[in-house]
């Protein structure tokens, strides 16, 4: 038995005062009405009307349970608007995921600016370089950096694609020369990150040549932050690889230096992955659009200002 049904069935007939006139309010039948009433009547072993082939009126229980059913059925409606509303309006808490570096450099202004058009939305963001499980975590969106993806019942959006590069400090390259093809490298010290979701001891590149690969068998440095790695390699320490993003402000103040201009590490795309796209939450698409319409221009931008600083360096 449908019990909320059967008391929305019940308080028409209780507003309307007839079996008749509450089936033609809720375009049913008499008897469908009726049946209803009786069910409920059982369920809750009273009577809830007085019948006669006059009038329906309320006994002294069907009063009592009528201010109950329009105090549950309020909250029950209330309940349905704002689970409704949350698929049109943007409100409430997301809870984002990000891999740590395109959090600190892209995802942290992102949400700054997208808060601007909507401040209802606020956000909890945890940063760590892996996959998370999103439905056991909890987590609304979860943005990561990856080659491809694989196979999930999770939706996911491509925003854009980026690569690294390989820098060295002014010092570095004054002390031990400059490689001119990355087979090179081998004879330098290559400072090494670890990740649990891209494997990084081989060094593919897109270069003049096409692609070419070098394994960094062994390293006087391996850490798993970009920030470590940039601090390590302006330290003297050797050569190493920074994404775009990280590379760009050393690049420009001068305490790096762009090993390998004209190669570049294999790209890697950017992706915003979610649940589910069925009755997608109003935060959630909006989110997610925001990323999509914005992060390919920073991602733009900043290969630009990196080609322009290749040119000033090099040309």
């Amino acid at each position: 038995m449908d019990i909320l049904q059967n008391m929305r069935i019940f308080r028409c007939v209780a507003e309307v005062g007839s079996f008749t006139g509450a089936a033609v309010q809720l375009n049913s039948n008499t008897t469908h009405i009726s049946r209803s009433i009786s069910n409920l009547e059982t369920h809750l072993r009273t009577r809830l009307f007085n019948r006669t082939t006059r009038r329906t009126a309320l006994t002294e229980s069907g009063k009592r349970y009528l201010l109950r059913c329009e105090q549950i059925l309020r909250s029950v409606e209330e309940a349905e608007l704002e689970a409704g509303d949350a698929h049109t309006r943007p409100t409430g808490q997301l809870k984002v995921h990000s891999m740590t570096g395109i959090g600190q450099h892209y995802v942290v202004d992102a949400i700054a600016r997208y808060r601007k058009n909507y401040p209802d939305v606020t956000f909890n963001l945890s940063m760590s370089n892996r996959t998370p499980n999103l439905v056991n975590e909890g987590f609304d969106v979860s943005i990561v950096l990856a080659i491809d993806l694989p196979d999930s019942s999770h939706v996911s959006q491509k925003l854009g694609t980026t690569y690294s590069i390989v820098c060295a400090s002014p010092s570095y390259i004054k002390n031990h020369g400059a490689a001119q093809t990355p087979q090179d490298l081998l004879s330098h010290a290559c400072l090494r990150l670890v990740s649990p979701v891209i494997p990084l001891e081989d060094w593919t590149f897109d270069g003049p040549r096409g692609q070419e690969s070098v394994t960094i068998s062994s390293s006087p440095f391996l850490v798993d932050s970009v920030d470590a790695m940039k601090t390590a390699i302006s330290n003297d320490m050797g050569v190493g690889i920074l994404p775009v993003h990280a590379a760009i402000k050393g690049l420009r103040s001068g305490t790096l230096v762009r090993v390998l201009p004209e190669y570049r590490l294999e790209e890697l795309s950017l992706y915003a992955i979610y649940p589910s796209r069925h009755y997608l939450d109003a935060k959630i698409k909006t989110w997610v659009e925001y990323l999509r319409s914005s992060l390919p221009e920073v991602l733009a931008d900043h290969k630009a200002v990196l080609k322009i600083r290749d040119r000033v360096s090099y040309g």
